[in-house]
């Protein structure tokens, strides 16, 4: 399964459980589940979340593209001004949905391995503000610990490749080098956790 842009650990949950293709084909046929969800959820938002996911349902045609580039010019100005009042998915909320997908994946499937990867770091013109990144960091790294899943702290690496100028000039997704040392890191990990488990 992979994510759209924009998903949150919520959406994450709802595809586990609302997509019969993830949960009754992907997910019997898995070696490893990996959570790398999170690094939309910490980033500072200019309106709340819902009224965000709820512009595609804005009509006419017109109408919703005029109110998309009025959020988009206006969004990073907010943040700017504000700080960023609010997170795009609380931390608490965020926890709770990648609880839920923890403890429906070892029901269905207790044997299989599951891993998580930190928020990632970021900077850019369309959310200026960092202000919940530490924090959503180590709470990642303590859910971990309390669920028993390996977080993999992605801290360095991002924040290398990004310095190296590696990443997209947006400041927030990665390029080609990051998406390998990360998987890198991954693989390491997740050979670890199998020879564990045998």
């Amino acid at each position: 399964m992979t994510a759209r842009e924009g998903w949150t650990a919520r959406d994450a949950w709802w595809a586990l459980t609302k997509d019969p293709i993830v949960f009754s084909e992907y997910l019997p046929r898995a070696d490893a589940v990996l959570l790398c969800v999170g690094g939309m959820d910490q980033l500072p938002a200019a309106i709340p979340t819902y009224l965000r996911d709820s512009m595609p349902y804005i009509r006419s045609g017109s109408l919703r593209r005029k109110v998309r580039r009025a959020y988009r010019k206006s969004a990073p100005f907010i943040v700017s001004k504000t700080g960023g009042l609010m997170r795009q998915l609380p931390q608490r909320a965020t926890e709770r949905y990648l609880t839920r997908i923890v403890q429906a994946v070892r029901a269905i499937r207790g044997d299989i391995p599951i891993l998580a990867t930190t928020p990632s770091p970021y900077g850019g013109d369309t959310y200026p503000s960092q202000k919940f990144h530490l924090a959503a960091r180590a709470a990642m790294l303590s859910w971990g610990a309390t669920e028993g899943v390996h977080a993999v702290d992605i801290e360095n690496i991002v924040s290398q490749s990004r310095q190296l100028g590696e990443s997209n000039p947006d400041g927030m997704h990665w390029g080609w080098a990051t998406h390998q040392a990360v998987g890198q890191e991954l693989s390491v990990v997740l050979a670890r956790e199998v020879r564990c488990r045998d």
